[in-house]
């Protein structure tokens, strides 16, 4: 089974006055707040996830459910540049990982991985992209 969920860690998340995260808020059932591994790195105002072997390196996000899968990721497949009809080597990549929720509870959902290289850019070490944006 492909899976319904999707995993966001900046811009898509509740709080953004941003068109995609309204389109996400109203097309899909938040199903909480949720960690996954990897590293967070600010990219302009947004951020990207590398992924990383280290269990120490923890993004927190949300985890969603879309209502229509299909549609809803090729949506989010063009916000985020990537897939079919995008010159490779993309910005992003959506990918399946494994997430984490408060509960401990362990999921599988597609999140957008990003692509080009994070050299000299400071890291988020905290991996919440809201801290950086308050702080701000």
């Amino acid at each position: 089974m492909i899976s319904d969920r999707l995993f966001v860690y900046g811009t898509l998340m509740r709080g953004f006055d941003h068109p995609m995260a309204k389109l996400l808020s109203r097309s899909a059932d938040f199903i909480g707040e949720a960690t996954c591994r990897g590293r967070l790195y600010p990219i302009k105002h947004y951020p990207g996830l590398v992924l990383s072997d280290d269990p120490a390196d923890t993004v927190s996000g949300e985890l969603y459910r879309l209502r229509d899968r299909d549609a809803l990721l090729g949506e989010f497949d063009m916000y985020e540049a990537c897939g079919p009809g995008f010159q490779a080597p993309t910005e992003y990549v959506r990918q399946m990982l494994n997430v984490t929720l408060h509960d401990g509870s362990a999921s599988e959902a597609w999140t957008y991985v990003y692509n080009w290289p994070v050299t000299g850019l400071p890291r988020i070490a905290s991996g919440k992209f809201l801290e950086t944006r308050s702080s701000s």
